[in-house]
């Protein structure tokens, strides 16, 4: 005899059903992403972007720089060429309003530039 019962288990297929929201945001997502490749104007989706690494890798740059000079860390000479944007010929070196300074064999401290003769000042 079977049992009056119904089964109270749903299926897996039931379980995974995305919400309406979840599916708009999937068609939308998907669609985006088929525009960029067509038109240039929708570059902004592709992680891709070379100007956008560039622009991310330079506002890397820049809050390191801010973060060496704040702290006042000591920092190897590879460090010094990746912030300044050059590897340092002497123990002295000044570049885009930045001074550093060798404190011994691959140590460097960073500080910014306070002479009132810099022509970057306005």
């Amino acid at each position: 005899m079977t049992s009056p019962h119904k089964n109270p288990i749903k299926s897996s297929s039931e379980n995974r059903e995305l919400s309406p929201d979840q599916t708009l945001g999937l068609v939308s997502l998907t669609l985006m992403q088929k525009l960029s490749q067509k038109d240039p104007s929708f570059s902004w989706l592709i992680d891709d972007n070379k100007d956008l690494r560039n622009m991310k890798n330079f506002r890397n740059r820049l809050e390191l720089i801010d973060l060496a000079i704040k702290t006042g860390a000591p920092i190897s000479t590879a460090e010094v060429s990746f912030l300044m944007g050059a590897k340092p010929g002497k123990s002295r070196v000044e570049r885009g309003g930045l001074i550093a300074i060798k404190v011994s064999r691959n140590v460097w401290k960073i500080a910014k530039n306070s002479s009132e003769n810099n022509y970057w000042r306005n």
